[in-house]
């Protein structure tokens, strides 16, 4: 099964590859799916690409149940 998880966007470079954040974690992600995307905006990670913005509330409840249960945000 594969999981997106949502992170918060810290920023973003000249070719479109942001620096997001994870419950503390970075790592960087693409956003050739989501060009509208922004700086601080949450989007959902998977693998290695941002497949959708979402707003702050679904991010965060999403991130509480992450760290409710570590393990499915295992190898992110």
């Amino acid at each position: 099964m594969c999981l997106a998880i949502p992170a918060i966007i810290e920023s973003i470079d000249k070719d479109g590859i942001a620096q997001v954040n994870v419950l503390g974690v970075t790592r960087k992600a693409a956003l050739d799916l989501v060009p509208h995307a922004a700086l601080g905006d949450y989007v959902l990670v998977h693998a290695g690409y941002a497949i959708e913005v979402i707003d702050e509330v679904m991010a965060k409840e999403t991130l509480d149940l992450i760290a409710d249960f570590p393990e499915l945000a295992e190898g992110f």
